[in-house]
């Protein structure tokens, strides 16, 4: 059974939790859940209450990229609702207000690519990253290789883009990519704190 990703977003004062929200498929993003996240991110933007954002994931795992089958013809494109806001910040309206993401578990491709477009990107100590594109004859489509050389460095990202060797937390710490390392189930509180001082 083909679950339809879906991304839930809850109200917490002036933050916006916005979740991706399809457990089944380790969070592999289909277009719905795709459209949806620009939607959560367009709500953020739009309503003068919210003052920050929170990108999480249920379940044990923040993403397994993309369910390419359902990218094939659109790679390197996407084309979101018309209100809707590109949460990768590459094509049209920009988010202006700040996100802090919370990551666990599996965190590939375009999950990086998200916590690239994010403000501050805290990880549970069992997150475990990569890019693999490299190893699938694919380009990131989502701005990794502009905007990872930018956060940790040249040589650190070309020692994952080039290869889409797996690092993991301890890594992203040392190299920049994340700013805490939280112990597993621990990285949504945190971030929801930090959250809450921003937005105030």
């Amino acid at each position: 059974m083909n679950q339809e990703g879906q991304i839930t977003t809850e109200r917490q004062g002036h933050v916006l939790l916005i979740g991706l929200d399809r457990v089944a498929k380790r969070n592999a993003f289909d277009r719905a859940m795709l459209n949806a996240l620009g939607l959560a991110y367009a709500e953020l933007e739009h309503d003068d209450e919210l003052r920050c954002g929170v990108l999480f994931a249920h379940g044990d795992h923040f993403t397994s990229g993309l369910e390419l089958t359902q990218f094939a013809s659109s790679l390197g494109h996407f084309d979101y609702a018309e209100d809707a806001i590109d949460p990768l910040g590459i094509r049209g309206q920009r988010l202006t207000k700040p996100v802090i993401s919370a990551v666990q578990g599996i965190c590939l491709t375009i999950g990086i690519e998200l916590m690239l477009a994010t403000d501050i990107r805290i990880a549970a100590s069992n997150t475990r990253f990569a890019q693999i594109e490299i190893k699938r004859g694919l380009f990131p489509f989502g701005g990794a290789t502009i905007r990872l050389p930018r956060e940790v460095g040249w040589g650190n990202a070309m020692r994952y883009l080039l290869t889409g060797d797996e690092f993991n937390a301890a890594e992203a710490l040392r190299i920049g990519f994340v700013q805490e390392v939280v112990e597993p189930g621990q990285q949504l509180t945190r971030v929801i704190e930090l959250a809450q001082v921003v937005s105030a």
